[in-house]
């Protein structure tokens, strides 16, 4: 059974939202966004509206509103990557781009439903008006189990071609090349790469690397399966005790990786940048505090989700919306 054209702006005690707007001298929509806090409205016509609706009893029936426009008014945001007590959730990634989201979409009356991956089937994934997804997975894995989902998606990742979902990322191809021309400047010709490729991001910035150096350098590529402090520790110290494993300069795919791969250097008798210099990725609040202040190459996570954000907003409405890239930029410190 249809809901009534006004049910979503009507309160219990029969006043509409109409009413409400001509009460306050305002249009309706100004009225919808003041009840739901919407910065889009100046705080003194919020309180103005606010105080007028609570002097008239007036309700905004959120359900009625949702049930008339079809929409549920809110956004799932999946994340891709498995929480572990070496990389938690509280680190700057994922949560610098949460913030990002989040502001966002309240901004806009809409609400953030947080899941994992493994959680696709449930009713508030399903039910959601749209999907962003953080992380593409090793091989675009997590991209490829949201296939069938049937919902605008929009993925924070490295472009992959596909039509079917819009991208937002960092330059990681000029990340990497930022790492290059830097270990040019220090002489450094015999480099390692720490990260795993599978991952398209991470691959990205391996390529930049190499493609930069241009036969001007060697680029040994080491794999670890995780990005944690611990598998950068023992990817290096495994390294070391190979022979003929000499190096002067590293990029790491995190800075958690670098991190690591500077304490067994440290324990292994090397100085860092003394013998070698390293240089970690996503500039994190620790880079700067670690002892030596880690280089690394900042990603604008923030600004990542709210584009998002914005993006996922407006596919909602059903506007056309393209993949957009974010700049990257090289924090030189003491490594």
């Amino acid at each position: 059974m249809p809901a009534p054209k006004n049910a979503s702006q009507k309160s219990d005690n029969g006043l509409t939202m109409e009413d409400l707007a001509k009460l306050a001298g305002v249009s309706t929509i100004t009225v919808s966004r003041a009840l739901r806090g919407s910065d889009l409205v100046t705080e003194k016509t919020r309180e103005k509206i606010q105080k007028l609706a609570a002097e008239q009893g007036y309700r905004l029936n959120i359900s009625a509103r949702n049930l008339r426009m079809r929409r549920s008014y809110s956004v799932a945001v999946v994340v891709e990557m498995a929480p572990v007590k070496a990389r938690p959730m509280s680190d700057p990634y994922p949560l610098e781009l949460l913030g990002g989201i989040t502001q966002e979409l309240t901004t806009a009356g809409y609400s953030v439903v947080l899941t994992s991956k493994h959680l696709l089937d449930t009713a508030p994934v399903q039910g959601a008006d749209g999907v962003i997804l953080l992380g593409q997975g090793s091989h675009g894995e997590a991209v490829k189990a949201l296939d069938g989902i049937r919902l605008p998606l929009v993925v924070w990742g490295a472009p992959d071609g596909d039509t079917t979902h819009v991208t937002v990322g960092s330059d990681n191809r000029k990340g990497g090349q930022s790492a290059a021309e830097r270990f040019l400047e220090l002489g450094r010709r015999k480099l390692v790469f720490l990260g795993d490729v599978d991952h398209a991001e991470v691959q990205e910035r391996c390529a930049g690397l190499i493609d930069h150096m241009a036969g001007r350098a060697t680029v040994h590529i080491i794999r670890p399966k995780a990005f944690t402090f611990e598998a950068g520790f023992d990817s290096v110290s495994s390294l070391l005790k190979k022979k003929g494993a000499a190096f002067d300069g590293l990029l790491a795919a995190s800075d958690h990786l670098a991190m690591g791969a500077i304490r067994a250097l440290t324990e292994a008798g090397l100085r860092v940048p003394d013998a070698i210099s390293v240089i970690g990725y996503d500039d994190t609040p620790s880079a700067a505090s670690f002892v030596p202040p880690l280089t690394s190459v900042h990603q604008y996570l923030r600004d990542g989700g709210v584009l998002l954000a914005k993006k996922m907003l407006a596919l909602i409405d059903g506007q056309s919306v393209h993949s957009e890239t974010l700049p990257t930029t090289l924090i030189v410190r003491q490594t």
